[in-house]
C-alpha cells in the first residue's frame, strides 16, 4: 500500500500538469493595480528624449507625459511617480528649481492632475538631486558633506509646493534622518493632511542606479554612500523602518527590488502598512539588454521578475514596464 505522505503516493507534479492547473493553484498573482509607473518629464523639450541606457523609456515633454498618464490609467495601473528634469542652467547648489512653484515637477503634477484627476494616484519624487548642480540629494557644507538638517528644511519646502500642485503622495527619497517626520509636519502645517507619504525606507547605495543618472540628467560627482544604505546591512533597514513608521509614514518602500528581496520580505512581514518595491533602472536595463542579445525571453523574464517581487511581499511595484505589463495582464483576462 502506498504511503500518501511521501513518494510514490505524493506527487507534487500533479498540480503542474496543465496551464489551467498551474493558474488555478498559483500562490502569487500579478494585477495591474499592483503597478506604479515611474515617469520623467524634461523641461524645455518639444519631443520625447530617448534614454540610451533604458530602451523604450524617454524623458517626456509635458504633452507626452499627459498622454502616458492616460495610457497608464486605461491599462489599469494604480499610480504614476513623477521625476522632474530641469534645464541645466536652473540647477544650483540649493536645488531651488525643486521648490519653485513653477518648476518642472510642480508644473507636471498640475498637468497630470488636470488630465486624470483622482483616477490615477499621482506621486512625486521628493529629493534635490535632480535640481542641484553637484547632484547630491541635499545641501552641502563648506567641506562638501551633505548637511542632513539643512536638507530637511529644503524637503519641507518641496513637500509643500508639491502638495499645492495637487500631488496625492510624496516620496521623500533622499535618505536623510528625520525626513518623514519633517515632511509630515510641513504638509499638516498647510492643511494638506490628506497627502500621503511613501517613505523610501530602505534605499540602498546600489550599482544598479546607473541608467537612472542619465534619465534625470544627474550632475553627481562622487557617491551617496554616506546617506544611502550599505548593501551589506539588513538590521539597519529594520531600524530605518521603525523610525519611518514612528514619524508617520503611510507606506514604505524597498529600493532596489531584485537584489534585496530578503529585505523586502522582512519588511513586509513586519508591518501593517502597504509595502512598495522599486524595480530600478539597472534591473530594467539588464533584462532589456539580454533580451536584445537574444539571451533570454524578454516577456517571460519581465513577468518572472515582477512575480518574484510580488511574492516577496510587495503590494505595489514601481516598474518602467508598468503600462505594458498591465495591458498584457488585462488582455489575458479578457
Amino acid at each position: 500500500m502506498n504511503s500518501y505522505g511521501s513518494f510514490p503516493g505524493a506527487r507534487p507534479r500533479r498540480l503542474r500538469t496543465t496551464p489551467a492547473m498551474r493558474r488555478m493553484v498559483a500562490e502569487t498573482r500579478l494585477d495591474p493595480a499592483d503597478l506604479i509607473l515611474p515617469a520623467f518629464v524634461r523641461e524645455g523639450v518639444t519631443e520625447p528624449v530617448p534614454i540610451g541606457a533604458m530602451p523604450g523609456v524617454v524623458q517626456h515633454t509635458r504633452d507626452t507625459l499627459r498622454k502616458a498618464a492616460v495610457e497608464a490609467l486605461e491599462a489599469g495601473v494604480s499610480g504614476i511617480m513623477l521625476f522632474g528634469v530641469p534645464e541645466d542652467a536652473k540647477k544650483d547648489a540649493l536645488g531651488t528649481a525643486g521648490t519653485d512653484p513653477d518648476g518642472i515637477l510642480q508644473v507636471a503634477i498640475r498637468d497630470v492632475r488636470a488630465e486624470v484627476g483622482d483616477e490615477l494616484v499621482i506621486m512625486s519624487d521628493l529629493c534635490l538631486d535632480e535640481y542641484t548642480d553637484h547632484g547630491h540629494c541635499g545641501v552641502l557644507t563648506e567641506d562638501g558633506r551633505v548637511d542632513n538638517d539643512a536638507t530637511l528644511e529644503r524637503y519641507a519646502e518641496m513637500a509643500q509646493v508639491q502638495a499645492d500642485a495637487g500631488v496625492h503622495v510624496v516620496g521623500p527619497s533622499g535618505m536623510m534622518d528625520g525626513q518623514v517626520g519633517v515632511v509630515r509636519d510641513a504638509l499638516d502645517t498647510i492643511g494638506k493632511e490628506d497627502v500621503s507619504i511613501l517613505a523610501y525606507t530602505a534605499k540602498y547605495s546600489s550599482a544598479f542606479y546607473g541608467p537612472f543618472r542619465e534619465a534625470v540628467g544627474s550632475s553627481l560627482t562622487g557617491d551617496r554612500k554616506t546617506y544611502q544604505q550599505d548593501p551589506a546591512n539588513l538590521r539597519e533597514s529594520m531600524r530605518e523602518l521603525a523610525l519611518d513608521l514612528e514619524e508617520g509614514a503611510d507606506m514604505v518602500m524597498v529600493k532596489p527590488a531584485g537584489p534585496y528581496l530578503d529585505v523586502l520580505a522582512k519588511v513586509a512581514e513586519s508591518v501593517d502598512v502597504p509595502v512598495a518595491a522599486y524595480q530600478i533602472s539597472g534591473e530594467y536595463a539588464m533584462v532589456e539588454a539580454a533580451a536584445e542579445k537574444g539571451w533570454i525571453d524578454r516577456d517571460k523574464a519581465i513577468l518572472e521578475t515582477l512575480t518574484g517581487i510580488r511574492r516577496a511581499g510587495a503590494q505595489m511595484i514601481l516598474t518602467y514596464w508598468a503600462t505594458e505589463v498591465a495591458r498584457k495582464l488585462g488582455a489575458g483576462r479578457g
